[in-house]
């Protein structure tokens, strides 16, 4: 998503493609945006320890957290780096691996070591805050040995960075008592001269920060200090990462603090102590296993449109969750859904400003399901302290908001019936499957083979399709991880990934399609293809990108066969489909600039930008596949370019899943401007776990309106445009728009939060303004056939209708205010 610039000086959320070239104010979310920095305005104005504080309720007791691992030999550190940056300027000189300590720093405990990492990472010419929009050129991984890594200053990230420790013996990073540092020890995105934030949040794409401890507790605990500053986009993630704060009375340490973006995932996370054990604020996130203890408020939801959170623990904390932010009369919080998780010793669990009369009338929508509330008085508090639902029980499930079962609107506030959760999703404590991203950290590097010492160059010229295929398919045979050194691989007919494959990409490796071979729409050949037709097995995938090069009309980017057990199932971390609008793929300005003021046809549209015919194809026999932070992009502008510019780049499909045995979990999915739809369950689909998926109609449309360039497929159940002439009295809505989610002749899908946007019509955002009739097209949400379907926390921007139900349009956005969204807290078929 591409839609928001943070202005701090202004507290302004601003929606449109690049700073230069702005489109629309969103009110709601300006209004939201600076009422978070006014209220942590000690924490963003940061500049040194504080011998003040403000009077909040202290946290209970602290209790030890944190343990040592003995071996710390880790593979990354040792396998010969390799890594290429293809499209650098200087792709021979450019370094893509570097080691802090081969930049000075000691990570003894004693030396300020923020000169020596922030060398690290700015080495080479890279992508810096304030000086860069975004680029792809200039790819880095910043590993931290173990050790304490001591620093009076602010660790500044940059565009395109995996921020990687050792995740045997996690390094710490410790600022020293008087820290001068400003927002975050590390700061992945500061503001700049002007009160800019460096990069556009809702820009901010590809960068990781995995495997630490970031300690604050020798800094004040008066001080208002944050571990890491976070305003971010999609493909981005935090992982294994633990907060360590002061819980003494009067603390004002927070972990991590968002204040807007478009994100994004996180995992795996740690917080003892703080004021806040973390502040969030953005557009949507999906977050998992975060562990909270001894916190004044674990966690501070300062505005969202729609989050997910699952596996939460929340122990000795006076709140839970607050998402009580602007009050009855301005809640700032759209929707929240919280499942398998406990919360226990806590006064409140969750704090909302919900109530008869708030407003907007649908935002505060909450879902619980699967929670429990131990030694929890409140679990639930409503507007002025109202007690919603009480405390010390266990939530099979509950919700509040609007409801659609499928007719609606209902305002409901109370207990709902759970999803009947099938068993190939669950685990045996009744919680749905999660798995975290592989990191190989119990195998030595004799388990490893790299691409390059199997003759694939990465160059981004050379044909590497043959020996990219012998290194895949011999390492599987030995039984081998294939480490996918960094670089562009150019592969002119399918990479096939056997079952039993185990590929790690360096810092967002790219395989890119070339040629002839992946050019007939007529015959649409994978250009991935894991698995084929009947195979058994399961593999594991990790940080790499798969795209197309020029003009791709045929190319399905990831192609999924494999039968793979709900026990095992296949697993692909931070795997992304990126089409256009990079170095490298001949699909920027220069050769695919937006055309607004053309009325583009089947006569004049440029053929030579059909990149994609589809990014990710689950098929019929295939079952078993766990995706967590999966991005599916159709560039919508250059990322190379300065102005960050629009272009038009055409892609037909999204998301196919057509498996009838099913067991698909997709957690942090999102997939954006694709011509037909963005996610699609047809044809016998089922049994599929969706958390906190998110979408965006393409900005071009309708000019021209889908189908277009894309003819109709029978076999893959594609829509039908046009759809009936929508009007609403004065109003002709486009009808002939892509949707955002589809779901056909299909059962057993359950969706747990839903962000469903479109923004444009042929570039112009005052189609998507409440004001105007949201009429960016009719309807974004088709349900046809299917049955057992629950989506929770369904929230859409620009669409007439939320719904389309067998070819009946549902829910007009006007019932269900939120903001700048639309929210529908329940829906369910019958």
């Amino acid at each position: 998503m591409r839609t928001f610039h943070t202005l701090a000086a202004a507290g302004a959320a601003l929606l449109g493609v690049n700073a230069q070239h702005v489109h629309l104010q969103i009110p709601e979310v300006q209004e939201h945006v600076h009422s978070m920095l006014r209220e942590f305005k000690e924490y963003t104005d940061y500049d040194g320890p504080s011998s003040t504080y403000w009077n909040h309720p202290s946290p209970r007791p602290n209790r030890p957290v944190f343990t040592a691992q003995e071996s710390c030999d880790y593979w990354l550190a040792d396998i010969k780096h390799q890594g290429l940056a293809a499209f650098n300027s200087n792709p021979s000189g450019y370094q893509v691996f570097r080691n802090v300590r081969d930049f000075g720093a000691k990570g003894d405990g004693v030396t300020d070591d923020a000169p020596a990492i922030n060398a690290a990472i700015s080495s080479g010419g890279r992508c810096a805050p304030g000086q860069c929009a975004s680029s792809t050129t200039t790819p880095a991984i910043v590993y931290f040995p173990p050790g304490t890594y001591n620093v009076n200053s602010s660790i500044i990230d940059y565009y395109y960075t995996q921020l990687i420790g050792n995740p045997k013996c996690l390094p710490v990073i410790r600022p020293f008592p008087l820290f001068q540092g400003g927002l975050g020890v590390i700061d992945a995105d500061p503001y700049v001269a002007g009160g800019n934030l460096g990069f556009g949040s809702t820009n901010v794409f590809w960068r990781q920060i995995r495997n630490f401890i970031i300690d604050l507790t020798l800094v004040p605990h008066t001080s208002a200090i944050t571990g890491i500053h976070w305003p971010t986009a999609q493909a981005t993630s935090i992982q294994n990462v633990q907060f360590k704060m002061s819980s003494a009375p009067g603390t004002q340490h927070q972990g991590i603090f968002i204040e807007s973006g478009s994100g994004g995932f996180m995992t795996d996370l740690t917080f003892d102590g703080g004021l806040n054990g973390a502040a969030f604020g953005n557009q949507q996130f999906t977050m998992r296993n975060f562990v909270f203890r001894n916190a004044v408020t674990a966690i501070s939801q300062i505005w969202d449109w729609g989050w997910t959170y699952q596996g939460i623990t929340i122990e000795n904390c006076s709140v839970g969750l607050d998402m009580s932010s602007g009050g009855p009369e301005n809640q700032a919080v759209g929707s929240v859904t919280f499942i398998d998780s406990n919360i226990s010793n806590t006064g409140v669990g969750i704090k909302t400003a919900f109530g008869p009369n708030s407003q907007p009338p649908a935002a505060g929508s909450l879902i619980l399901e699967n929670a429990d509330f131990n030694n929890v008085p409140i679990a639930v508090q409503g507007a002025n302290g109202t007690t919603d639902l009480q405390g010390n029980t266990h939530v099979t499930a509950w919700g509040q908001g609007h409801s659609y079962t499928p007719n609606g609107p209902n305002n409901f506030k109370g207990a709902i019936a759970p999803v009947n959760r099938p068993t190939s999703l669950v685990q045996g404590n009744g919680r749905y499957y999660t798995r975290s991203k592989p990191q190989y950290e119990q195998h030595s590097l004799k388990d490893f083979v790299s691409a390059r010492d199997y003759g694939a160059t990465g160059d981004g010229h050379t044909d590497d399709t043959t020996a990219l295929q012998r290194a895949i398919t011999e390492a599987a045979a030995q039984d081998k991880i294939l480490f996918l050194d960094h670089g562009d691989y150019i592969v002119r007919t399918t990479i096939r990934i056997p079952s039993g494959s185990r590929i790690v990409g360096e810092t967002y490796s790219v395989i890119l399609s070339q040629g002839s071979f992946f050019n007939n729409m007529d015959s649409p050949q994978p250009v991935v293809q894991i698995g084929t037709r009947g195979e058994t097995g399961s593999v594991e995938l990790s940080d790499f990108i798969v795209s197309t090069q020029g003009q791709q009309q045929g190319a399905t980017l990831f192609e999924y066969n494999l039968i793979s057990a709900a026990s095992s199932p296949s697993g692909l971390w931070d795997v992304h489909g990126r089409v256009g609008g990079f170095a490298g793929s001949d699909l920027q300005y220069a050769q695919c600039p937006s055309t607004p003021g053309t009325t583009i046809d089947s006569g004049n549209l440029d053929r030579n930008c059909i990149a994609a015919f589809m990014g990710m194809h689950i098929t019929e026999s295939a079952s078993g596949l766990y995706l967590e932070n999966v991005w599916l992009w159709t560039a919508d502008h250059d990322i190379e370019d300065p102005g960050l510019r629009q272009i038009t780049i055409y892609a037909g499909r999204g998301l196919l899943d057509q498996s009838k045995a099913g067991t698909i979990w997709l957690y942090g999915t999102s997939s954006e401007h694709f011509t037909l739809y963005q996610y699609q369950f047809a044809d016998g689909a089922r049994n599929v776990f969706a958390g906190q998926v998110q979408t965006e109609t393409p900005y071009y449309q309708p000019n021209p309106s889908a189908p277009l360039p894309f003819p109709y497929v029978a076999s893959l159940s594609d829509p039908k445009f046009p759809r009936k002439t929508a009007t609403d009295g004065s109003l002709v809505i486009p009808d002939a728009n892509a949707w955002g989610l589809r779901i056909i002749d299909s059962s057993a899908i359950f969706v747990y939060g839903a962000g469903l946007y479109s923004f444009f019509n042929n570039y112009s955002t005052a189609c998507s303004n409440q004001g105007n009739g949201e009429q960016c097209q009719n309807s974004i949400f088709d349900l046809e056939n299917s049955k057992d379907i629950t989506v929770y926390n369904l929230n859409t921007v620009g669409t007439h209708y939320m719904l389309e139900i067998n070819d009946q349009v549902s829910a007009i956005y006007s019932q269900n205010l939120d903001g700048f969204v639309d929210t529908i807290a329940l829906f369910r078929s019958t």
